[in-house]
């Protein structure tokens, strides 16, 4: 059986990136609260950007629909 690479990715784009505008009051990215695979996290808190463990990102787009600095895009490799 041949494993086959993955094609796609979620990646976030820090120049737009700022967890205090997304939630100003708790700081908690609204990308990671949508992400039910739990690929997101604020590894450094709440008011710090998140990263995406993006080996395990299943390509459901959830975190892209819920980010309002549309700071996540989908990456392909080719």
């Amino acid at each position: 059986m041949q494993v086959q690479s993955k094609k796609t990715f979620a990646a976030i784009d820090y120049g737009m990136c700022d967890a205090k505008n997304c939630d100003p009051d708790n700081g908690v990215c609204a990308a990671v609260l949508a992400c039910t695979h739990k690929v997101i996290k604020q590894m450094d808190g709440a008011f710090e950007s998140p990263i995406i463990f993006q080996d395990l990102c299943m390509g459901c787009w959830d975190c892209i629909e819920a980010c309002p600095a549309h700071a996540i895009q989908i990456k392909r490799v080719t």
